[in-house]
């Protein structure tokens, strides 16, 4: 092993220069106060927590759970997402009342990289869950609060692909008859691998209109006549009630006036294994990957106890402000340079400016090398010196 250099990060992890953090925070205030307008309550969970729990309920692989030893011998995991610790959450704690609980979160997960490629091994990610509630109201709501939050804080171009994972396995396990052929399958939409798909369904023993089908199947993309067309595709009566929510989302949506943003792509699956109906991601111009994704667990509160169904989404903030690009609000910063004998002055005038909600830098003279300097460093240089002659500051 080689040696580290005294700079070196662990792999995938980032700074957080100041700029960026500002930004980052206005960004994720904005979101916030939206999910707090449509009713839904911050919490906060761990950043560790026991593997044999939220560990193996989360949908994360094994390899990308950063693990350690506490002193009792147990091993626990930095959360590799918030979705199953606020599960453990709600179903411990919060789920008392039969009714739904709406939560939201900001927090940072973790997942282990293999090697160097751009991709960070911590992130943060905002969203929010809906517990206890069953219902594809549920699912178009958090799916509308989503849209609300990207365009208050100024995303104007992004796309909402939904699928459903019930219609995929349905569909796929009426024609190829097992779950391991099924899921075989899977793994090329997975991937993205469409025509490594074709070629697979090609060399399936399968009746030519079985084939057919399967490759129909790709063409489930567009807007609501997707749905129609995907009727005409499958036969089984859990395939089709699944294409009936997918019908009733719309109208949803519909209602809330953001259908523009939403488009059917019935082909979606998630490397998230809890997904067990509607699911969706949000995809932004110059952003290669979702800037964040949703969908219905309804079975993952089963591992912790309680017999419910749930949705929700996260956003990528990272993602998310490489798709907002440079953003033009700034809130500047003042600096006041004193010396000894203006000292008090400066400090009654400092104190004045931020009851006023300026930003203001206290900065003593005889620790500026160069006075001019500052000039690149504060948006505003205001002067408080004695005997030395730089007349009052502004």
């Amino acid at each position: 092993m080689s040696r580290l250099f005294m700079f070196e990060k662990p792999l995938g992890m980032r700074d957080t220069l100041p700029e960026l953090y500002e930004t980052k925070n206005r960004v994720r205030s904005v979101i916030s106060e939206e999910m707090k307008k449509w009713g839904y309550q911050f919490i906060e969970t761990p950043t560790l927590e026991y593997y044999e729990t939220v560990g193996s309920a989360s949908a994360i692989l094994d390899q990308q759970l950063f693990k350690l030893l506490d002193q009792q011998g147990h091993t626990l995991v930095l959360r590799p997402d918030m979705t199953a610790p606020i599960a453990r959450v709600a179903a411990s704690k919060l789920l008392k009342e039969d009714l739904p609980l709406r939560l939201a979160y900001s927090a940072n997960v973790y997942r282990a990289q293999q090697r160097e490629g751009g991709r960070p091994a911590e992130f943060e990610q905002i969203g929010v869950e809906c517990i206890a509630d069953e219902t594809v109201s549920a699912d178009g709501e958090v799916i509308a609060l989503m849209t609300s939050a990207l365009s208050e804080v100024g995303l104007q171009e992004f796309q909402i692909s939904v699928g459903h994972i019930g219609f995929v396995q349905e569909l796929f396990l009426q024609i190829l008859g097992t779950e391991e052929r099924a899921q075989a399958l899977t793994k090329f939409l997975y991937e993205k691998n469409y025509v490594g798909y074709r070629e697979h369904v090609k060399s399936l023993a399968l009746s030519s209109i079985d084939k057919q089908r399967l490759l129909d199947f790709l063409k489930l993309r567009g807007g609501e006549e997707v749905i129609e067309f995907a009727f005409e595709i499958t036969e089984n009566e859990p395939g089709k009630k699944a294409l009936h929510e997918l019908k009733q989302l719309w109208n949803i949506i519909v209602d809330y006036g953001m259908e523009t943003k939403l488009k059917f792509d019935l082909t979606l699956v998630s490397h998230m294994s809890y997904y067990t109906g509607i699911l969706f991601e949000v995809y932004a111009d110059q952003v290669g990957f979702p800037i964040g994704n949703g969908g219905r667990y309804d079975l993952l509160l089963q591992k912790f106890g309680k017999n419910t169904g749930a949705t929700g989404f996260a956003l990528h903030l990272d993602r998310l402000l490489e798709a907002l690009g440079e953003l033009v609000e700034k809130n500047p910063i003042h600096c006041i340079i004193f010396s000894d004998e203006r000292r008090r002055e400066a400090f009654q005038l400092a104190k004045e400016k931020r009851a006023e909600g300026i930003k203001v830098v206290l900065q003593d003279i005889n620790g500026v090398k160069n006075v001019d300097g500052c000039t690149s460093q504060y948006d505003d240089i205001s002067f408080l010196i004695g005997k030395a002659g730089r007349g009052p500051a502004e």
